[in-house]
């Protein structure tokens, strides 16, 4: 008898390991949900967004830009560990002032477009997360830019300072 609980109470522990190690699910991008960086509200403002969960909190960071997204991530002082990442699928949005409210994706998985003609949603130039590829490479057609994975975006797409003389588009 003691060793069938010895076994449930191991059997119990892995589960509840197994349970801290599944990344949180995205949250729905809400009317009050504000930027971490600048504390505006997200809804407020067009293009891609993205949020950040942290060890031991609550509800995710969220930014009104992935490029802050990406700064803070390349950051080195952060407030506690980072525990998932999303990012907008832009395919399938409905529109770029109307990003979606559920349309998350693991920014690991995503493919993003750097270098484009785009504005984000505080005007900086932005990296347009897409899940499909082939949704990335269209938008490139149009807008420029190219198409990276994650690992391969580099530090003065997202860390350089902003050249406020270019011109950039609102996509439609």
């Amino acid at each position: 008898m003691k060793r069938i609980f010895f076994l449930a109470v191991l059997t119990l522990a892995a589960c509840n390991e197994d349970e801290a190690k599944t990344p949180p699910p995205p949250a729905d991008l809400t009317e009050q949900a504000l930027s971490y960086f600048c504390q505006m509200n997200i809804a407020e403002h067009g293009g891609p967004k993205g949020q950040i969960h942290l060890e031991g909190h609550p509800a995710p960071l969220f930014f009104a830009q992935v490029r802050d997204l990406m700064a803070y991530l390349k950051s080195p002082e952060r407030e506690a560990a980072i525990t998932a990442v999303y990012v907008s699928d832009m395919g399938v949005a409905p529109s770029w002032s109307e990003p979606g409210i559920s349309n998350w994706i693991p920014v690991g998985e995503a493919s993003f477009v750097v270098g484009a003609r785009v504005a984000g949603g505080m005007g900086a130039p932005e990296i347009v997360p897409f899940a499909e590829p082939e949704n990335a490479t269209a938008f490139v057609e149009t807008y420029g830019g190219e198409v990276l994975p994650l690992d391969a975006i580099p530090d003065d797409a997202v860390l350089a300072p902003v050249d406020l003389t270019l011109t950039l588009e609102t996509p439609s």
